[in-house]
């Protein structure tokens, strides 16, 4: 870049300092701004748009369009050359822009008299907060030297509009992070939860993005390159004994730490007149724009790479988020773009509700907080973008909404909702070491699910008789590395002393599909959960599963033991399983070791082929356990983290209630325990539907219990089943509503 160019920037960006150090009104510091940038550029020209809400544009500022414009010129995301630069975050450089595809011609404007238009985002870590126009009556292209100098004065004008200092009358001018608003995302976990946003990766605020002394701020630039560096280096030589796939990750980090180009463009930027953070935060811009529209799966997860090293570039150079932790607020409610569990479980139970700006309804951040019953609403968009720490937020769990900084009256209705749920809590406890008996004499067994030794305390407050459900591969996912049959038979027996007698069965690791563990190199199978997992994984690598299986049968000491294999299809795995369980048996046994009192082998029916399954199955299985999550996405061919279509089908669906009586019978005839696990058996009515049709075990979250109990001990079973038996005749596809219609004038 000529010299000329580079003295001419760092010129405007130390008048663009001055402008908006004065003391005006968010409007004439805009007005001003438009009238230096066009007077630097020697254009007639210069425009900011700024969105008003998430769709709409509004023309703020101007400099040679009509001044009558300002404030009512609005186009919405995408239309015209405006919304084009806004929609897709790329520059829009041309000498003819009414030849250019999508133009729109705005007559309140004036802007007919100009050919040259050339439109540059005004972004900020991939949020677009506007578009900086400039445009010449002469038919030119900018030239890249010009447009360069426009990036660094629209990241700049993003700066300060962060910073609110264009706040002003109306939507576009409104001040940043102070309005109340409504995050509506995806139930992960129901609840409800009052508290204090915690940002996962605090925001780093750069508060001097122009600088008059390049020298001093590339000084500072290296000096933090430098110590990023070293910080790379030291976490690959402490993961030299991790998995390949780690180690390539750090090179990866390391490779972006040592890029030339990257180190080039950001000294480039200080040398126009940026400060060392302003120059990371504007190449972290401006590649999370150009990456993001990748196709490319592996450039997108390149640009989680470019963004972590960014982040901590910058929190070197600002001395912001070093110590995140420690200025937790109380209540704090956890907001993130995602989190993995490990990170989570470091966390701890003193998380009072989590809202994810991405994230689905099988991850193993979802299964955590489900184990610990916090509120968890997931695919938020936005809310990164609009928390701060510490704004006050209200995450409804049943409605998959956040209520961030809400208003009164919004505070005031969700307080009630609280006070109402205080109150049901209270009725729960009342009936907490009663039978779920139904008016008809039918006793209900009520278990709880669990993947975690700090679920256990939930055991006895909450009332399930036992644990029909304990995860184990959890503590497979929150490693780097496999855990050892000591570690594991250690874990497994603080869980059965926790249990204090109470039954525990425990699932064998029920990894792939959307569970891979961080040391195991994941399959490229075009659909994982239809592919290589579970049961599958343990049969084709017997090692992994037989250690599991002696670290169970240790832990028993002695006493009696239940385990489950998941997602068995057909009775040749469960027997196979089983073969394994016998040569276990067999090896402990000559070492010596106490054997179980007692032993059930069980399977969890996942997939409807199991219920086709030959007769004997049923008799050599000891118990059956429904996997109703998997179960349900099977029968429905409806993929459980498609948003788009998971919600599509119903539990109460007519066709998949049948299904589940058809099982309930074929293990009656066979005298087969059986229960159903999965969210579904902790809904209330679901729960009571299943009841209606023969099962008497059903295992859920420790809080589902309570309401679930509460229902059950209200009402006649035959009853309910009548009124589903008449639904179904009716040709009704759902007994939902029918249900739901009875239960109105009897409970």
């Amino acid at each position: 870049m000529p010299h000329r160019l580079e003295t001419e920037s760092r010129k405007l960006l130390g008048r663009l300092r001055e402008a908006l150090a004065a003391d005006n009104e968010g409007q004439a510091r805009l007005d001003s701004v438009v009238n230096l940038i066009a007077n630097s550029m020697q254009t007639e020209v210069c425009s900011i748009y700024l969105f008003r809400d998430t769709e709409t544009l509004e023309l703020c500022a101007t400099k040679g369009l009509e001044r009558e414009a300002v404030h009512q010129t609005r186009m919405r995301l995408g239309e015209g050359l405006v919304g084009r630069t806004a929609k897709s975050r790329s520059v829009i450089n041309t000498a003819d822009a009414p030849a250019e595809k999508g133009f729109r011609y705005m007559p309140e404007t004036g802007e007919e008299r100009f050919s040259s238009f050339c439109g540059v985002p005004i972004q900020r870590l991939g949020d677009v907060l506007g578009v900086l126009v400039v445009q010449s009556k002469a038919a030119r292209k900018f030239t890249p030297d010009e447009v360069y100098a426009l990036e660094i004065v629209a990241m700049v004008i993003a700066e300060m509009t962060e910073l609110g200092a264009f706040v002003g009358e109306g939507a576009a001018l409104s001040a940043r992070h102070q309005q109340p608003v409504m995050l509506r995302g995806s139930v992960a976990q129901e609840g409800a939860s009052e508290g204090k946003v915690f940002l996962h990766e605090p925001r780093v605020v750069v508060t001097n993005p122009i600088s008059d002394d390049p020298e001093k701020e590339n000084d500072r630039l290296y000096a933090a390159i430098e110590e990023l560096r070293k910080a790379v280096d030291n976490m690959l030589v402490g993961a030299r004994s991790a998995d390949t796939d780690q180690i390539q990750v750090l090179e990866a980090y390391r490779m972006f730490a040592n890029s030339d180009g990257w180190l080039r463009r950001m000294k480039a930027d200080v040398e126009n007149g940026l400060s060392a953070e302003a120059a990371v935060e504007k190449e972290q811009s401006l590649a999370r724009a150009r990456l993001s529209k990748s196709a490319d799966p592996y450039m997108r997860e390149r640009l989680h790479d470019l963004d972590d090293l960014s982040n901590r570039l910058l929190r070197i150079l600002t001395g912001q988020g070093a110590d995140a932790k420690a200025d937790m607020p109380d209540n704090p409610i956890l907001v993130a773009r995602n989190i993995g569990p490990g990170e989570l479980l470091e966390y701890g139970k003193k998380l009072k509700g989590i809202v994810l700006e991405e994230g689905s309804v099988g991850s193993h951040a979802t299964i955590v907080a489900r184990a610990w019953a916090i509120p968890l609403v997931i695919n938020a968009k936005g809310v990164v973008r609009e928390a701060l720490n510490g704004d006050p937020i209200l995450v409804d769990g049943e409605q998959g909404i956040a209520h961030l900084r809400p208003d009164d009256t919004v505070h005031a209705a969700f307080r009630d909702k609280l006070a109402m749920q205080t109150r049901a809590q209270e009725r729960y406890a009342s009936i907490r070491d009663l039978p779920a008996e139904t008016k008809c004499g039918n006793v209900i067994s009520l278990q709880m699910n669990a993947g975690l030794i700090a679920d256990l305390p939930s055991l006895a407050g909450s009332g399930a008789e036992g644990v029909g459900l304990f995860r184990t591969e959890l503590q497979f996912l929150i490693r780097n590395q496999m855990p050892k049959r000591a570690e594991l038979s250690a874990l497994y027996s603080r869980v059965v002393n926790a249990a204090a007698g109470k039954r525990v069965a425990f699932r064998t690791l029920d990894i792939g599909s959307d569970k891979v563990l961080p040391y195991m190199k994941p399959n490229d199978e075009p659909n994982p959960a239809m592919g290589w997992r579970a049961i599958r994984v343990g049969l084709d690598k017997p090692g992994v599963l037989r250690m599991q299986l002696q670290a169970l049968l240790r832990a028993a000491n002695g006493g009696p033991l239940a385990v489950m294999f998941p997602f068995i299809t057909q009775i040749r795995e469960f027997r196979d399983a089983k073969a394994e369980m016998d040569k276990a048996i067999a090896r402990e046994k000559i070492l010596g070791h106490p054997l179980p009192s007692s032993l059930e082998v069980g399977a969890m029916l996942e997939t409807p082929s199991l219920a086709f399954a030959p007769d004997a199955f049923f008799d050599e299985v000891d118990f059956v356990s429904i996997g109703g999550n998997d179960l349900k996405q099977f029968f429905f061919a409806a993929d459980r983290e498609n948003e788009r279509v998971r919600k599509r089908y119903d539990t109460l669906d007519v066709s998949f209630l049948s299904f589940i009586e058809r099982v309930i019978k074929r293990c009656e005839i066979h005298n087969t325990p059986l229960s159903f696990c999965g969210e579904d058996a902790g809904r209330p009515v679901e729960a009571l539907c299943f009841a209606a049709l023969g099962l008497r075990s059903l295992s859920m979250r420790p809080a589902s219990i309570g309401p679930v109990k509460h229902l059950l001990r209200r009402v006649d079973l035959s009853e309910v089943k009548a009124v589903m038996d008449e639904a179904i005749a009716n040709g009704d596809q759902s007994v939902r509503r029918a249900v739901a219609d009875w239960l109105v004038y009897q409970v």
